[in-house]
């Protein structure tokens, strides 16, 4: 603890945004540029070392929070770089996409504003490669031992590079024609740069692991076959598997789904295509679903030069403050949170009041409707109480020439033929069995993050590709020295 009294003498201060104006003009990320690290240092100083750090709690990672918020402070970043790896094998990834639970968790935040930890840790990450502290780790002897993971995402490349540093030959297949699963083509490009995902994918190959893209697992390569040319198959797909809505109207053309929307744009930036075909330029859209894919949308709509854009949560709108009766200290409060995308809604010429949200909660879509061709011109929707039921005089229409559905996801895809080639058993809610040291009910065969766990944080699923990575490293040598995740989150994962 470098400052004792950083707490109560230093006031939290964020990473900055761009402004609106500016950044809704490109697709690079929304943070000013290198305005962190003359702040970070300060910032880290606001941690109090605490004796029962609950940010350990909160972190399914079981990140060494407090040690490098110190090592920090010390402007020591070799070493806080080190503590940070020693449990995270992505933190540019996590300190820009994770929504912070170690922050709910802060014992300052009971009173104060939480220390800014996630913004610490994208600042030690960004350090760390700037200053060459992230060289490859290629192991010193190989095992003779050959894995086969299904998926690119953060749980699959975080199994596979925990494994081929323990020794053993390990090949990815993904079925898109770049590596990153979501994080390639789910997650827009304002919110992180392609260029953080490619530099360690570069890493990953100098310390061996084996890339196959554009290999679909069940169509192009027989599940049954990997599962005979290597010694352990982990399946990492995710749950892609998106959630539909039901209602009259839904066969109109328009109505898209998130993850048919969000990738074209991402082409776009890799400079696949010139210009989305599902472009919102021009269109009044709305998006069905408040989570973080329905925020994606949405500022990626504006980007398109929407002439609006509206976003429907069946949710009513929290309160600005923590409830302690429902969301007690230290659990991650349901809170109302203005994201960077909600802030640029604002800037459109047809938006409402600068200070109006450009979300509509407690809304439920009743029907679409739509014009002579059959495209969609109007979402009908009607106010709901708690319990999801219409409250009687709130039906009306908005205007909607592009509708963007992000409902979620229930678990792995199943046209591909994966599972039933394999013969993987499968829990009542989609996802693939498993048992406690996640392997499956098929010998040799483990499944991890989202596909075994349902849609959850990237932090859950890096801590799943470690954890599953200790687990198969187990059953090809009988034991294992690869770390998992610490304290409470040491345990199976599938609940």
């Amino acid at each position: 603890m470098a400052d004792p009294k950083g707490f109560i003498t230093t006031p939290r201060q964020d990473w900055p945004r761009r402004p609106v104006e500016e950044r809704v003009r490109d697709w690079d990320e929304v943070y000013v540029p290198g305005a962190l690290l003359p702040l970070i240092s300060k910032q880290a100083d606001r941690c109090m070392d605490c004796g029962v750090p609950f940010c350990h709690e909160a972190c399914p990672l079981g990140n060494l929070i407090p040690e490098w918020n110190d090592l920090v402070s010390r402007d020591d970043w070799r070493a806080a770089s080190d503590r940070l790896h020693a449990t995270n094998n992505f933190p540019e990834f996590t300190g820009r996409l994770c929504p912070a639970p170690c922050e709910a968790g802060c014992v300052l935040a009971i009173n104060q504003p939480a220390v800014t930890i996630k913004n610490v840790e994208v600042a030690i990450a960004d350090r760390a490669w700037a200053d060459g502290l992230t060289p490859p780790r290629p192991p010193d002897r190989l095992s003779g031992k050959t894995v086969a993971v299904i998926g690119s995402g953060p749980t699959g490349l975080a199994a596979a590079q925990q494994l081929t540093r323990a020794g053993h030959t390990v090949a990815v297949y993904e079925k898109d024609d770049r590596i990153g699963g979501l994080m390639r083509y789910g997650i827009p490009e304002f919110k992180m740069e392609k260029r953080h995902l490619d530099r360690r994918i570069e890493q990953m190959r100098a310390e061996g692991t084996k890339f196959r893209t554009s290999t679909t697992v069940g169509r192009d390569v027989m599940a049954g076959d990997l599962r005979t040319r290597y010694d352990a198959v982990v399946v990492a797909t995710g749950a892609t598997e998106w959630r539909e809505l039901h209602v009259p109207g839904r066969e109109l053309t328009g109505i898209q789904q998130a993850m048919e929307y969000l990738p074209l744009a991402n082409r776009v930036c890799e400079g696949d295509l010139v210009a989305s075909p599902m472009s919102a330029a021009g269109k009044h859209v709305v998006i069905v679903g408040g989570g973080d894919t329905g925020a994606d949308c949405l500022g990626t709509a504006v980007r398109d030069g929407a002439a609006s854009v509206t976003q429907l949560d069946i949710y009513a709108q929290p309160a600005t403050e923590r409830d302690e009766d429902t969301d007690p200290w230290p659990t991650y409060p349901k809170i109302y949170r203005l994201s960077a995308a909600h802030e640029e809604a604002r800037e459109l010429e047809s938006a409402p009041a600068a200070d109006a949200d450009a979300r509509l909660f407690a809304a439920s879509t009743l029907r679409f409707t739509g014009d002579a061709t059959g495209h969609v011109r109007s979402l009908h929707l009607v106010e709901v109480d708690a319990r999801r039921r219409p409250v009687e005089g709130t039906a009306r229409a908005l205007p909607a020439d592009l509708v963007l559905l992000a409902l979620g996801f229930s678990g792995p895809d199943r046209e591909d033929g994966l599972v039933e080639q394999l013969g993987l058993a499968l829990e009542s809610r989609g996802t693939i069995a498993r048992g406690g040291g996640f392997e499956t009910n098929v010998p040799g065969v483990f499944a991890a993050g989202d596909a075994a766990r349902g849609q959850s944080l990237i932090v859950w699923a890096i801590a799943e590709g470690r954890a599953v990575a200790a687990a198969v490293d187990r059953h090809l040598t009988g034991s294992s020295r690869l770390p998992t995740p610490i304290g409470p989150y040491d345990r199976p994962m599938s609940v």
